[in-house]
């Protein structure tokens, strides 16, 4: 029987130099204790797992749990770190960080922030800030940039544990926030993601890939690996993006001690329910992402390509902030680079069998088009990853794994929100989930009209584990995913003139990204260079 610790105490007693000193001893205590499963199991069942999943006295003993703001101020010491302001909105859109301010602060200025101080004194930028109308994030800090003057902190995390030998703080991101503070909903393109709750809960809301073209995706504003939902999945607007009411959430508080399972592809909206929070993610990169990386690195010579062009309708905030602007020129050679890695990754690989492709690559950084870790400062070479031959054929959810629950009552219109809809029964759903047992692995049925794919690491690709397979996207500012209403299908050319056309650039943009156009220039374009018909410069 194995111990239960009550990990979310390990996270909230740390206010005092005291306090840590115990919780410190309390670890090394834990050293000893069994885990529920050892760093073999943990990769079979991440190598099986197609839907979020938490799991739950794994990190009993790591000393990242000690964490707290607190701590990492007296670490940090005056070290100044980039907050992202955001208004507390009640509007029916996503806030996107293009819309949001951005200040630098110390950790302990934050800090007294949160705690209802003002004084310019004591919380510097902040003070511009009034705490009940705007909340702070200091989102994505590679720790390995952050805390490189205390390179011995990065073995405070563990994904050894996880069946990842090496890998610890130096390929880990950390995450600050206020009560509020939120990452607008989005897939990743690369690999899936490992999420441990330090301090404070963070609810996540997650959608399936399948449910993509309920989510409206967009590449505006652009980020690379980032696909974008045009919907406030908390308040959507139901009359603008009808099709969201179809899309599964799946939802899940996540406590400190707790690590979250992100597969690959799905949508996730993630939100801070405390007044400080404090969290550490890992991205662990597939097979699949060669190829995904060549369609990212087309999305962006082609987002660039437009959007840095003068026009009348160009003169919105595109570009993400996270985001460098780079010449055409750089572009095509992020994607010569990609293509040429993917092509001779296909050649090393095209004799193994489909099972040995879709396990996962060895885990490294979140990478760029270039293939190039975005966490330049990582000196050390990748882990060798485990491999194991046999799967588990059920999962073992219980105790220590639980599955995201489905929330089967959201995304629909209350008769406050709509009175036209009070006599009108519930629409039908395409993607209705037979069984709510935890011990069922079935995936969801999926959106009518797109494709049940699986794979490693979730839904939303072939068996096969190719990348090119689509993400479906409606056409932008169009009712019922893009199609016409039935009267509009059936008015005869007398009635066009009342039509107003006009296209934008942005319009045409979400066109040429398309995923499935992406998809198949991408493999066009390895097609060109394996057969050597590509244009020489």
């Amino acid at each position: 029987m194995f111990m239960r610790v009550p990990v979310c105490q390990i996270g909230l007693s740390l206010c005092t130099k005291e306090g840590t000193t115990k919780q410190r001893q309390m670890l090394l205590s834990l050293k000893m204790t069994p885990k529920p499963f050892s760093p073999e199991e943990i990769q079979r069942i991440l190598g099986s797992l197609q839907r979020p999943a938490v799991f739950l006295n794994i990190t009993c003993d790591w000393p990242v749990l000690l964490w707290t703001v607190d701590h990492l101020s007296r670490c940090l010491g005056g070290k100044a770190v980039r907050f992202r302001m955001g208004r507390r909105q009640h509007e029916k859109t996503p806030l996107f960080e293009t819309q949001c301010s951005y200040v630098e602060a110390k950790l302990e200025e934050f800090q007294s922030w949160t705690e209802g101080q003002t004084g310019a004194e004591d919380v510097g930028c902040f003070s511009n800030y009034p705490l009940s109308l705007y909340w702070a994030y200091a989102d994505y800090k590679y720790i390995a940039l952050l805390l490189q003057e205390k390179p011995s902190m990065f073995e405070d995390v563990v994904w050894s544990q996880f069946g990842f030998p090496g890998r610890n703080g130096r390929d880990s991101t950390l995450w600050i926030g206020t009560e509020g503070a939120n990452t607008p909903c989005h897939l990743d393109s690369y690999g899936y993601n490992l999420v441990l709750q330090v301090q404070g809960r963070k609810r996540w809301h997650l959608f399936p890939p399948a449910d993509t073209s309920c989510l409206y995706p967009s590449r505006i504003p652009y980020e690379e690996s980032s696909v974008f939902s045009q919907v406030d999945v908390l308040q959507p607007d139901l009359q603008r993006f009808p099709a969201f009411r179809h899309a599964r959430a799946y939802t899940v508080t996540l406590q400190p001690g707790q690590v979250l399972f992100v597969p690959r592809h799905w949508w996730h909206y993630v939100e801070s329910v405390d007044p400080i929070t404090v969290s550490v993610n890992s991205w662990i990169e597939l097979e699949v992402d060669d190829e995904a990386r060549v369609g990212e690195a087309l999305t962006k010579a082609i987002v660039c390509a437009l959007k840095t062009t003068p026009s009348n309708d160009n003169d919105d905030d595109w570009l993400n902030p996270t985001e460098g602007l780079v010449g055409h020129d750089e572009n095509m050679q992020y994607l010569n680079l990609a293509v040429g890695a993917c092509m001779e990754k296909r050649g090393i690989t095209s004799h193994r069998d489909q099972q040995t492709q879709d396990t996962p690559a060895c885990p490294r950084a979140k990478r760029d088009s270039r293939g190039q870790a975005k966490n330049t400062n990582s000196s050390s070479p990748p882990a060798e990853c485990l491999s194991s031959s046999s799967t588990p054929s059920t999962m073992p959810f219980g105790p220590h794994l639980i599955p995201v629950a489905w929330n089967q009552i959201t995304n629909q219109e209350t008769p406050e929100q709509n009175p036209k809809n009070q006599d009108r029964p519930s629409p039908s759903r395409d993607c209705d989930i037979r069984s709510s047992s935890i011990t069922q692995n079935t995936p969801p049925r999926p959106v009518s009209g797109s494709r049940a794919q699986h794979q490693h690491g979730g839904e939303g690709m072939s068996s096969s584990g190719s990348a090119s397979d689509p993400l479906v996207l409606p056409r932008p500012g169009c009712r019922d995913g893009g199609r016409p209403p039935p009267g509009d299908r059936d008015q005869g050319k007398g009635d066009r003139a009342h039509c107003s056309v006009s296209i934008t650039t942005n319009d045409l943009l979400q066109c040429l990204v398309h995923p499935e156009v992406i998809a198949r220039v991408s493999e066009l374009l390895m097609e060109r260079v394996q057969s050597g018909t590509a244009t020489t410069p």
